[in-house]
């Protein structure tokens, strides 16, 4: 992952949990969906979350399982810092400021999470890293990554483009942070739902989806074969 793209989150990071909501014209449907996704026979899941950023993404899923194991990898230790103050020091969190998409891992995990965060490799990479997460879940373990996605052909991308920016402009927030956010998004890389679900299965996957798109943000989920829990409330 770029170092632009390291420079831009640890700019942002004091304030991007605020700014979210005003972001992510979907918010609620959007992170709802795949905090339900995430589904776990075992009571205490080891649960490891690429890009974690603030722990955004974990604390829905913390909710939900208060007696998971949590590591969260980040490349910005800025970001890392906002989830510490977050979680505090509770023990079952574990912090790794490092690349995630070449760190190497030894452990394994009942489920891998991610958000807004893999849209930043290159595609090969974005395969790579789909192989990586299949190898490190336990069988019948899931993978949900709550994302921004492309569309299918140019005129698609260019309206969801201009959906968001219509809404973020309405949202209260500031010029700066509006300019910001859209200068961010230069160094997008995103795939298309269609690619990313044929990347999924050649990774090993199964059950691969789409399963919530509102416009450019969607979320997926697949599991690795063997005995899945039952997903509630989806």
């Amino acid at each position: 992952m770029s170092d632009i793209v390291k420079k831009h989150f640890d700019a942002v990071a004091p304030s991007y949990d605020r700014q979210r909501r005003q972001l992510i014209p979907c918010f609620d449907d959007f992170y709802g969906m795949a905090a339900d996704a995430v589904a776990c026979a075992n009571p205490a899941p080891r649960i490891l979350d690429l890009g974690a950023g603030t722990g955004l993404f974990t604390a829905f899923i913390r909710s939900k399982y208060p007696l998971a194991h949590f590591t969260l990898i980040d490349l910005s230790e800025e970001m890392l810092k906002e989830a510490r103050v977050r979680f505090g020091n509770d023990p079952a969190f574990n912090y790794i400021a490092a690349d995630y998409s070449n760190y190497p891992y030894t452990g394994k995990y009942d489920a891998v999470i991610s958000s807004l965060s893999i849209h930043h490799l290159t595609h090969p990479a974005k395969r790579e890293l789909f192989s990586i997460i299949h190898e490190r879940l336990v069988d019948g373990g899931v993978f949900v990554n709550a994302d921004q996605a492309a569309g299918s052909t140019p005129f698609w991308n260019e309206y969801y483009m201009s959906q968001w920016k219509s809404a973020i402009q309405k949202s209260g927030l500031s010029n700066d942070a509006i300019e910001a956010s859209i200068k961010r998004r230069e160094v997008d890389i995103n795939a298309s739902v269609q690619d990313q679900i044929k990347w999924l299965c050649e990774a090993g996957f199964v059950n691969a989806d789409c399963i919530y798109k509102h416009h450019g943000f969607a979320v997926f989920a697949a599991f690795k074969k063997g005995a899945v829990a039952k997903i509630n409330a989806l």
